[in-house]
């Protein structure tokens, strides 16, 4: 019997009249979301930070990538536009950020802080605290769940 995989889980037979039932074809299912990336404004410059699965997305913006800090720097709205319209290009819904107020967590300098700095594009510390810029929406609402506390104000990296 000559079987189709359509859909994780599910297998149906090519000949629907066998099992009674509509073969699934591919416009049946549902589309595939959207791998969301944001790029926030810094300071003076705009960061984000993704894994690339596709070795040629990350060579195409190799020359925007910080390997001290792990994350992809554009120094103009110019470049943040190109990269932009690049990862569009390649199936990733982009949402540009021009304000931190949201992004900013703080912790106490007497915290552990290993598991916020991996989700973080930026940080910057004083004697009483340890400040991050979160990544995306999902790190900052991570973060608060392990106690870490939203800033309120606009901070400059």
């Amino acid at each position: 019997m000559d079987r189709q995989i359509w859909q994780p889980g599910v297998v149906v037979d090519r000949y629907d009249r066998h099992i009674g039932a509509r073969a699934l074809s591919r416009r049946d299912l549902p589309a595939a979301s959207k791998r969301e990336i944001t790029i926030i404004r810094a300071g003076s410059y705009w960061a984000f930070k993704h894994f690339f699965e596709d070795k040629e997305t990350f060579r195409e913006l190799a020359s925007y990538y910080d390997r001290n800090e792990f994350r992809f720097i554009l120094k103009t709205p110019g470049e943040r536009n190109l990269v932009a319209k690049l990862l569009e290009r390649r199936g990733f819904a982009v949402k540009a950020i021009e304000d931190s107020r949201g992004y900013v967590v703080k912790l106490s300098r007497k915290s552990r802080y290993s598991w916020v700095l991996k989700n973080s594009l930026a940080r910057i510390e004083n004697d009483e605290w340890r400040i991050f810029l979160m990544k995306d929406e999902e790190s900052v609402k991570e973060a608060l769940k392990q106690g870490a506390k939203l800033v309120e104000v606009d901070v400059r990296f």
